[in-house]
């Protein structure tokens, strides 16, 4: 779905990801995780074009990801970042609307279509109740749901969540994932930093793990998370032993 070769990120003088070769497949659920500073959010961003300054190859479903030009790639990537600027004095509705940008016509009106999904995304994200509301009036949490609805809307094959369960209570996030492992379900690929690791193997079915802008490992959380994974990576003593509910690896700090 996307690979890279040799991809590698600079911010100034200062190299965040190096040399870095990876294969995101297809349909399925891939997190992201290591410690702060290792490179997530901006790998993230490098992967759908918010960094374009980038070294190396990039490629999505094929294709260099240079040759898309940006309303066409994205059709195929959706991004929610990890800090959201919202627009002042906007209603619930119209930002989810905003989801539906890449597909507008010259005239910019939203075809029946275009609001039968805005429509699936509020009801999915269960923010009905918030629609006429002013999104800057909103908690943190019902914020961070509105923008998953805009970006629920946009509809792509790709979806990438940048620690999407901020400002979230427990139950939200439970949510949340839960709504992650339905839009799999439906055949879309998802990518999504996540810091809580147990999360990360209960709802998702491939880990990539960074420290220091490189890959450490990768493959499914039965095969990566380990005690020595998390005292090398995360310097972490922990138990993994299997989750009482889902039977997938998790941690117990000691």
């Amino acid at each position: 779905m996307i690979t890279t070769h040799q991809l590698s990120v600079s911010y100034g003088k200062e190299t965040i990801i190096q040399n870095l070769d990876l294969e995101i497949p297809e349909g399925k659920i891939t997190a992201l995780i290591g410690p702060n500073g290792s490179g997530k959010s901006t790998l993230l961003k490098t992967l759908c074009r918010i960094n374009k300054g980038f070294g190396g190859e990039l490629s999505v479903l094929g294709k260099p990801i240079t040759s898309y030009a940006d309303k066409e790639l994205a059709k195929y990537i959706s991004l929610l970042p990890q800090v959201l600027t919202t627009p002042e004095d906007i209603t619930v509705r119209r930002l989810v609307e905003y989801g539906r940008s890449p597909y507008l016509s010259y005239w910019g009106k939203l075809s029946l279509e275009d609001h039968q999904k805005v429509d699936r995304a509020i009801e999915e994200t269960h923010i009905q109740d918030l629609v006429d509301k002013k999104v800057d009036a909103l908690s943190g949490g019902q914020r961070q749901r509105v923008w998953i609805a805009m970006v629920l809307a946009q509809d792509t094959p790709i979806v990438m969540l940048d620690e999407p369960t901020t400002y979230l209570d427990l139950s939200h996030q439970v949510e949340l994932m839960k709504l992650i492992q339905k839009l799999n379900a439906s055949g879309k690929t998802i990518i999504v930093v996540l810091h809580d690791l147990n999360q990360a193997c209960r709802y998702c079915d491939h880990l990539v793990v960074l420290k220091s802008g490189e890959v450490v490992t990768s493959g499914s959380p039965e095969e990566v998370f380990t005690e020595s994974l998390l005292r090398d990576v995360f310097d972490l003593e922990a138990v993994v032993m299997p989750d009482p509910v889902s039977n997938k690896p998790m941690c117990i700090n000691l």
